[in-house]
């Protein structure tokens, strides 16, 4: 049946995930593939298109052949002229003209760059002035990379305002903390697996802050709808309230992240694939890679550092205490409830220090993010054993 789903055991906190309670292997991973990914940036770097490193490009028809045709003679002219480089990358291009192939090359001099578009020419038995050649500055790379750094400051810094406005500023430092996050680990991959960097890049690099905002004000909406006026109440955490919240918008991020990654791999593996089209390769690419990391770090790396920071406010901390000790007290018979959560377990959600007779005693304890069990139904009030009639052979009290 529907409501026996896994969409709505999670929003009923039935599915029993502990996000936040297991926020310390979260962080552990996330750390550890951060510093796999700043040792990558050290060692290998990234590899730069000729926009970023400089270098040149020629233009041929595609009426001489395939693009590995194309490829093979251009390589024949540069070893002809002895320039000791090769060419780096090629794709097919549109114009009015028609379609003609791209190969770009590392830096040549403006002589060798003459001798091989002139060798070139001969080798595909063309005019030379069928041949496009351009040379591109390592500056204009250089330019782009300060605008876009400039460009991710100030996203950041309108981000942190808004969600202070909207939020509160635990919430602008974890949201923030995840994106960076997400960020770093991108271009990790970028990094190590030696992906090439374009303006294309650049482009779809600050296109993925957008979404993996989206994501977090998704859960972060959920987290503060779940924690309002919770100090109000003795039922819940700050922490299982919290883990209550990501339970309840995961299918929801899950959802968007798939409907925004179907298009996008469409856009990589369709359209860069069987098109050949390498702008749209380099596009989908970190759009495919940067979407998948922040559907990830909006659920693994946020909430749960949102709960760590809240657990440092003071009051939260007694309002974690008082939950904790109400339910030792429950679990030891001293006051009414419906059953105890185990303190052990509740601990950590909310890591605050648990009462050992009280989870010595605590009976069994709820699924870790499920709701709070509503008040135990008040029936008459019992009276002595066989009831509070009158006495046994109608016998008068004296």
């Amino acid at each position: 049946m529907a409501e026996n789903g896994l969409a709505s055991r999670l929003y009923n906190g039935e599915a029993g995930l502990n996000i936040v309670g297991r926020r310390k292997l979260w962080f552990g991973v996330a750390g550890v593939l951060i510093l796999i990914a700043i040792l990558s940036f050290s060692i290998r770097g990234f590899s730069l298109g000729i926009e970023f490193a400089g270098g040149n490009s020629f233009q041929v028809p595609a009426s001489v052949g395939t693009l590995d045709d194309a490829e093979r003679e251009v390589n024949s002219a540069l070893a002809a002229e002895n320039t000791g480089v090769t060419v780096a990358t090629t794709q097919k291009v549109g114009g009015p003209g028609g379609d003609s192939y791209e190969l770009r090359t590392p830096q040549l001099t403006a002589e060798q760059a003459t001798a091989v578009k002139a060798q070139i020419a001969e080798d595909l038995g063309i005019n030379a002035d069928q041949i496009s050649s351009n040379q591109v500055s390592e500056a204009w790379g250089s330019q782009v990379t300060e605008r876009a750094v400039l460009g991710l400051v100030i996203f950041i810094a309108l981000v942190m305002v808004y969600l202070i406005l909207r939020f509160e500023w635990r919430m602008a430092v974890a949201a923030v903390a995840s994106l960076i996050t997400n960020l770093i680990l991108t271009a990790g991959i970028y990094s190590l697996v030696g992906f090439e960097v374009t303006p294309s890049t650049i482009i779809g690099f600050l296109t993925i802050l957008g979404f993996a905002l989206y994501d977090v004000v998704v859960v972060f909406d959920k987290v503060q709808e779940n924690t309002r006026g919770i100090t109000a109440n003795n039922n819940q955490t700050y922490g299982e309230a919290s883990n209550l919240a990501i339970n309840q918008s995961l299918m929801r991020s899950l959802n968007t992240s798939v409907v925004a990654l179907l298009p996008v791999g469409g856009l990589l593996f369709i359209g860069a694939g069987l098109l050949g089209a390498g702008t749209l390769k380099d596009l989908g690419l970190v759009l495919f890679v940067g979407m998948a990391v922040a559907f990830l770090t909006s659920i693994l790396v946020a909430t749960p550092l949102l709960a760590l920071l809240k657990n440092y406010d003071p009051r939260i901390q007694a309002h974690n205490k008082r939950v904790l000790s109400r339910r030792g007290a429950v679990a030891r018979g001293e006051v009414p409830g419906k059953g105890a959560a185990s303190p052990a377990a509740q601990a950590v959600a909310s890591d605050e220090p648990v009462d050992q007779d009280a989870a010595a005693l605590a009976g069994a304890a709820p699924k870790v993010g499920a709701r709070p069990a509503g008040k135990r139904p008040t029936g008459a009030r019992g009276g002595r054993p066989g009831g509070g009639g009158n006495r046994p052979g109608g016998a008068k009290r004296r």
